[in-house]
């Protein structure tokens, strides 16, 4: 079989992935250079623990132990098993994060409720304040901006695939074939859209009402921090955010504990991983409403500043990066992805929203067994 695979970011990827594991021959396509959008501009996090039960955790499950056996295969995607701890300050948090240790799932998800000394020892770098934490233990990490270059080498490597980089396919020519703005061809058995963001164009022409919205953040990332970090890092904000946290115990959270200000304006919570050189990615904020800004907004990096120094207890190294990014999301966000077929062998693949880089194994691996790969 050939399959053609249109988008170089990590959900295109991991189709061709797919594909070329199961003895097929893969195409894939980008449009840039080199894939350039929230497959790159994301946390590296394989985030299990905010995941809402049934499908989604599900497949953030199986996404994870895809993701470490592929680690394992490729060692340049820098996965790291390292969990993650979720500080808390006060009782209204801690009856959250006790909830969720409560939940019938808690040890699928690898959460446990441990005190503030123990979440030192577990995390020696947290020196700040604060009176407990959620740990889960099955969240884990790889280096977003570089994943995929190590997976089309590894890729590359099974003479099976080819990279075609700097051409935008513009439309569907027939039964599993498209044309790119050069003017080729390429023909396969079937052809998986997986565009990313790009929801314009091609797409809008091939399904005029997608139920897929975008979703804009700003991120940051210092220099090296100077000593590890061995977990990645959420705070209490993220409990209003990941479906998850859900329970009476959040009801009250909400209804007596306001955020701050600037988190409440721009729907923030605090996600926090350390990059194999040592810096901290740090974000982030939500933005739904179109058209999105232009620039990026200095507010809500101080405010994750003073977040982030609370918890180390010490101050934050020097930003050397700050970014804004966008990706796509189903409107119905309890669906993990959205996956149509939109002509003779040819198929949509969107819309995991934050989901992307964490579940993007499982999602290719769930087109490849429904398409009969």
């Amino acid at each position: 079989m050939r399959v053609i695979v249109v988008g170089g970011g990590v959900v295109g990827t991991m189709h061709a992935w797919q594909a070329v594991e199961r003895g097929h021959e893969v195409v894939q396509i980008e449009r840039e250079a080199e894939a350039r959008g929230a497959s790159l501009r994301n946390f590296g996090q394989i985030w299990v623990s905010g995941r809402a039960g049934g499908e989604e955790l599900d497949t953030a499950l199986r996404a994870r132990e895809l993701w470490e056996r592929i680690g394992a295969e490729v060692p340049g995607l820098g996965f790291r098993a390292i969990g993650s701890l979720t500080p808390v300050r006060n009782a209204r948090e801690y009856a959250v994060a006790e909830a969720a240790a409560a939940r019938p799932d808690a040890a699928a998800r690898g959460y446990e409720l441990v005190t503030a000394a123990q979440a030192r020892e577990i995390n020696p770098a947290l020196r700040g304040t604060f009176e407990a934490a959620l740990w889960c233990e099955r969240d884990a990490a790889v280096e977003p901006r570089t994943a995929q270059l190590h997976l089309r080498e590894a890729l590359k490597a099974s003479g099976r695939y080819t990279f075609l980089p700097g051409r935008e396919v513009r439309e569907v020519v027939g039964n599993g074939a498209v044309r790119d703005d050069h003017g080729d061809v390429h023909q396969g058995d079937a052809v998986v859209l997986a565009t990313g963001a790009w929801l314009s164009g091609m797409v809008r022409e091939l399904v005029p009402d997608l139920p897929v919205r975008r979703v804009r953040l700003q991120m940051m990332q210092t220099a090296p921090l100077g000593e590890k970090l061995t977990t990645s890092i959420a705070d209490a904000d993220s409990f209003r955010y990941y479906p998850a946290y859900k329970s009476d115990a959040l009801d009250a959270l909400n209804a007596e504990q306001a955020q701050a200000p600037v988190a409440a304006a721009h729907k923030m919570q605090l996600l926090m991983v350390q990059r194999q050189d040592g810096g901290l990615t740090i974000g982030d904020t939500h933005e739904y409403e179109h058209p999105f800004a232009f620039d990026t907004l200095e507010d809500p990096y101080e405010y994750l500043t003073e977040v982030v120094e609370s918890f180390l207890g010490r101050p934050l190294p020097k930003i050397r990066h700050r970014w804004a990014g966008v990706y796509a999301q189903c409107t119905d966000t309890t669906h993990v992805v959205h996956r149509q077929q939109v002509a003779d062998g040819v198929w949509l693949v969107t819309g995991p929203g934050g989901r992307g880089m964490t579940c993007s194994p499982a999602i290719a691996e769930t087109t490849a067994n429904e398409l009969g790969w």
